[in-house]
């Protein structure tokens, strides 16, 4: 019986100290609040992040960046990050007292025009959509994407070849109003839209085989801009800024481009004068 007793009890004082030693090292989470538009891309940077730091658990938000806007300030919901499609809608969370930090750009984008696979309604550019029965799907009011494509809109108006009345005739065809971009793919994937507007790097490999992206010139497209920062009450403020700092590193950049994102120093807006009397070697707000 002795030689039982004594592996047995080895046993015993090895699982106390591996249990010590997990005490040691307590798990934390990271709440990310982040645009439905980054959901792909955030998921393998939470992965990627993980794997660095092993005892880390990401927990994202996924929304409309209105809607968690609105949560963060109206809500007071618990985040350690707050990454936006676009600046009107960090400088809500801003101007809540949610955010700490100076924003910081970590990515841009480019709106495509959307239709299913099959093409019923034979759409083939943005005149197109101007056509009576066309059935066009938008994202909501305040919803980053709709904003940028009332931008869009509100450049082919001013354009004497499209005008006002084509852009009265596009709103005319609007069918429904989607919370998110994503729902906004997603309906054209399954053919409940003749068309639809989103970000590039929503046409991703789950719909790629059933829409057809059409590009949407540069001369009225809208270059969208992403920031991210830590909230003001982050339960680990040092964990969030070490998500951003991975957020903004190369790694970082590679995945988001993966993703079809736009690196965060390409497509900048147009240089004001202030900014063209700066020196090329000089890096801007976002480090750039």
């Amino acid at each position: 019986m002795k030689f039982l007793v004594r592996p047995v009890f080895g046993l015993v004082i090895l699982l106390l100290a591996v249990c010590g030693l997990s005490a040691g090292r307590a798990r934390q989470t990271l709440v990310v609040f982040a645009a439905s538009s980054l959901a792909d891309a955030f998921e393998e940077l939470g992965t990627a992040f993980t794997v660095e730091n092993p005892n880390i658990d990401v927990v994202f938000n996924f929304g409309g960046s209105s809607a968690l806007a609105a949560q963060l300030v109206e809500g007071g919901a618990p985040a350690d990050v707050f990454a936006s499609a676009n600046v009107k809608q960090m400088e809500v969370a801003v101007a809540g007292g949610r955010i700490d930090s100076d924003p910081v750009t970590f990515a841009r984008n480019r709106l495509v025009l959307i239709v299913p696979a099959e093409n019923p309604a034979q759409i083939e550019s943005l005149r197109d959509l101007a056509t009576p029965g066309v059935k066009l799907v938008v994202a909501a009011p305040n919803v980053p994407v709709r904003e940028y494509t009332e931008t869009m809109l509100q450049k082919l108006a001013d354009d004497p070849a499209y005008n006002n009345a084509y852009r009265d005739a596009v709103r005319a065809n609007i069918v429904s109003e989607e919370d998110n971009v994503r729902q906004v793919a997603a309906k054209v994937a399954l053919g409940e839209a003749d068309a639809g507007i989103v970000y590039a790097s929503d046409v991703t490999p789950d719909i790629a085989g059933t829409v057809l992206a059409l590009p949407i010139p540069d001369e009225v497209n809208t270059i969208a801009e992403y920031p991210i920062a830590i909230t003001s009450d982050s339960a680990n403020p040092e964990l969030a800024r070490a998500f951003v700092d991975f957020v903004l590193s190369d790694a970082g950049q590679a995945i988001l481009t993966k993703w079809g994102f736009v690196h965060r120093c390409d497509l900048a807006p147009e240089a004001t004068p202030e900014a063209e009397a700066t020196p090329e070697t000089t890096p801007d707000a976002n480090g750039c």
